[in-house]
């Protein structure tokens, strides 16, 4: 059997994850919670008020890990997808997302870059070696590799950093003839411009969101992700 594409690639961003439960957190007016995001979303944030980052992130992580919060359909098709392509087909498949939760995970997705980092690790300042957390975080904690404490970090991409593997990103995004982007504002770069340099290389792209925002991508579907993202999946996969 063939898919009608070579190379898949998707892009995710908050929206995916908002019919699970989880905030987008920046309000119209700019806020994270209250909170600027230069004071909890910045380097300059965490070396001026590490409690408050810490704190913040913190109440991430137990939002995050709430019984009530699961992976929807628009998570789960997009796994099934990517087993379909493996087990049925040649197609190369990559899941780009710049959520920072596990929810991707959880529905069963395994070829996926956090590109933004994930909310259940944390980094060493000194070494750059990363670890799983479930609890809270705090400048107390003893880090495992330089045995100092306040050296750890939660492992989030914050605004001034460079996005996660990026290299390997645009590799894939030059590759590709099929690129969506799910629930994402197409505000920020370098993920807003994932969709240019794919259709620069001759991919075919789609946006899926809840209003138009506005970018330059062949096609566009409105509507809640549980619903276009499934749609999108059938329709890749009807010629399997």
């Amino acid at each position: 059997m063939t898919s009608p594409y070579k190379s898949i690639v998707i892009l995710t961003g908050a929206g995916i994850s908002a019919e699970s439960g989880i905030p987008t957190f920046r309000a119209a007016d700019g806020l994270w919670e209250n909170h600027a995001i230069e004071e909890v979303a910045t380097p300059e944030g965490f070396q001026n008020n590490p409690v408050l980052v810490h704190q913040f992130y913190n109440q991430r992580r137990r939002d995050l890990l709430h019984p009530d919060v699961k992976p929807n359909s628009a998570h789960s098709e997009l796994a099934r997808l990517e087993h379909q392509l493996e087990s049925l087909s040649n197609t190369r498949f990559m899941l780009i997302t710049q959520n920072i939760d596990n929810l991707h995970e959880r529905a069963g997705s395994r070829k996926l870059i956090h590109m933004h980092g994930e909310l259940l690790k944390m980094r060493c300042r000194e070494t750059g070696l990363i670890f799983d957390i479930r609890q809270d975080l705090t400048l107390d904690h003893i880090c495992r590799c330089c045995r100092q404490p306040g050296n750890l970090r939660p492992h989030v991409v914050w605004f001034g950093e460079i996005p996660l593997a990026m290299n390997q990103i645009e590799q894939a995004l030059m590759a590709c003839d099929f690129f969506a982007a799910i629930g994402t504002s197409g505000n920020v770069y370098p993920a807003a411009g994932f969709n240019q340099l794919a259709k620069r290389y001759g991919a075919r792209t789609v946006e899926l969101n809840l209003e138009s925002t506005g970018s330059s991508f062949d096609e566009h579907h409105y509507g809640k992700a549980s619903e276009t993202v499934p749609a999108l999946v059938n329709e890749i996969l009807k010629n399997l």
